[in-house]
């Protein structure tokens, strides 16, 4: 069973930063890509960032410049460093992974970090 462990999260002032960690469990499966979502109240859930197996990034362009998600192979973990953090960023920030195994495809999601900009 796929399952995705994120942790950090929490509150900060603008401009400061945060880091986010997505942990996908070990299984007979290939993790295609990882990433991270956002949705903020009365929002619909819209992509932050993604990172493939071959290491290639997709970058929201409302946090590019700011935001970098680092990915880690084999050990299927992804970060997300965020910094320059401003009020529109505060939102449930949500892990995302599409796996395969055989010729079955899925995409899991974590639980959810609530992130919070505010002075």
């Amino acid at each position: 069973q796929v399952q995705l462990a994120e942790s950090g999260g929490g509150s900060v002032q603008p401009g400061g930063s945060l880091r986010l960690s997505c942990a996908v469990s070990r299984g007979k499966f290939s993790v295609d890509t990882l990433g991270w979502y956002r949705q903020a109240p009365g929002k619909q859930r819209e992509l932050v960032a993604k990172i493939g197996s071959g290491g290639i990034t997709q970058y929201a362009d409302f946090v590019k410049g700011r935001f970098t998600i680092n990915g880690y192979g084999a050990a299927n973990t992804a970060d997300l460093q965020m910094n320059s953090l401003k009020p529109e960023d505060t939102a449930v920030y949500y892990c995302n992974a599409d796996v395969h195994w055989g010729k079955e495809y899925r995409t899991y999601w974590g639980q959810g970090t609530q992130v919070t900009v505010s002075s």
